[in-house]
């Protein structure tokens, strides 16, 4: 049986900060050092199982405006209950509020992390619990500022219920396995940005106010269900991105008011591994679905489709997508009947793209939607286009009432 190092630390000024480091260099591994109110010299470096508990509300660790707050080059490390500020502003160095290397069964919870350039990074980490923190990044332009929590080759983690507040990015690189729920961010770029990443879990996440909101890339065998990705902000704001995935399950999802709900890029990239887009709420968006490159052998079924400008954009000469399966979806520009009163629709759903149709040539138009004059021009596309217009999907049993 391990022996417990139970220490409690006052500190009220920068003059003998320097005693946190001491208690972490002279603790028995296993130890618990419990910090009340007060200021504590940040660049700390924890090589040995221990937690470091905020018994205080103004548990403050702060590294000066140099290098990293607190490096982990441990396993069986916890840190709760602590504000962390003031990292160096470092992007070569990766400078950051929390890093751990190399560790296994760490848990960083109840943190509130500010003026950090990276919030929480982890290197190489496995079956760790990143939770209930607060993060933001460096008062500085968006690129310029670091991401707020970064995986890299790090799996089995368990990221839930934390709020990231004008970061960068939140990234998954080279990382598989994990868990990411119940958090929230906003004001960033990248939401959330995966890349060679595989098995993971995304799942009632609240994203709004970003540049895009989940973006997948070069991945495969992951689901994305329940979560919600609102005002992505800008021309090309994103819900929902995938670029050369395979075997994803799109689920339950709720896209709103972006300028592109979905966007689907040469997925899947294995076509033996057919992604399943299915049960998502994609509203009021500019494009609800834009497709660029070959993107064939999706299943997209059984999603509410409502408000949007454009239901379906492909913008890739020869891009063959009605060879996706588009099946029970339910359209609310949809113009057939239902006469034995299944709620399928007693014709297809079938979505051409007009070359009259003004906003699509010419983004700037769509200022204009809705008015009057663009309603007709609409009307006569569709009444007497001036040339063949290009067949895009077809749905084969539309859903003729909501589910909203």
């Amino acid at each position: 049986m391990k022996k417990y190092l139970m220490a409690i630390l006052s500190i009220l000024s920068f003059s003998n900060a320097t005693i946190l480091q001491d208690a972490i260099n002279n603790a028995q591994e296993g130890a618990i050092l419990k910090l009340s109110d007060g200021i504590y010299e940040g660049n700390i470096i924890i090589d040995k199982p221990l937690t470091i508990l905020g018994v205080g509300k103004n548990v403050l660790i702060s590294a000066k405006g140099e290098g990293t707050v607190i490096t982990i080059n441990s396993s069986f490390v916890t840190l709760k209950n602590l504000k962390i500020q003031n990292s160096g502003d470092r992007h070569d160095k990766l400078d950051a509020a929390i890093v751990i290397k190399k560790a296994t069964q760490c848990e960083i919870s109840n943190v509130e992390i500010t003026n950090s350039l990276f919030g929480i990074d982890l290197q190489q980490v496995s079956n760790t619990l990143i939770s209930n923190n607060y993060i933001q990044s460096k008062n500085l332009e968006l690129g310029l500022r670091g991401d707020g929590i970064r995986l890299w080759y790090s799996n089995d983690n368990i990221i839930k219920n934390n709020h990231l507040y004008k970061s960068r990015d939140m990234v998954v690189w080279y990382s598989h396995g994990n868990t990411i729920e119940d958090n929230k961010g906003e004001y960033g770029r990248y939401s959330l940005h995966f890349m060679y990443a595989g098995k993971n879990i995304v799942k009632n996440n609240h994203y709004k106010f970003n540049s895009v909101g989940i973006f997948f890339m070069y991945s495969k065998d992951t689901i994305a269900s329940n979560n919600i990705v609102q005002s992505s902000l800008g021309n090309t704001g994103m819900g929902i991105g995938l670029k050369e995935v395979s075997g994803f399950t799109l689920k339950n999802n709720t896209l709103l008011y972006n300028a592109r709900g979905m966007y689907i890029d040469r997925s899947p990239f294995d076509k033996d591994n057919r992604n399943t887009i299915s049960n998502n709420n994609i509203l009021y968006n500019t494009e609800a679905m834009h497709f660029h490159s070959i993107c064939e052998d999706n299943d997209i079924n059984n999603n509410q489709i409502i408000g949007n400008i454009e239901d379906v954009v492909n913008n890739t000469r020869g891009g063959k997508i009605y060879n996706n399966n588009w099946n029970n979806n339910y359209w609310d520009n949809y113009e057939g009947f239902d006469k034995n009163l299944d709620n399928i629709g007693d014709n297809s759903h079938k979505i051409y793209k007009y070359a009259d149709k003004l906003w699509l040539n010419y983004p700037e138009v769509k200022y204009f939607y809705g008015s009057p004059i663009i309603s007709m021009l609409n009307f006569l596309a569709k009444l007497a286009p001036f040339t063949q217009p290009l067949f895009l999907v077809e749905d084969k049993q539309p859903i003729m009432f909501s589910g909203e």
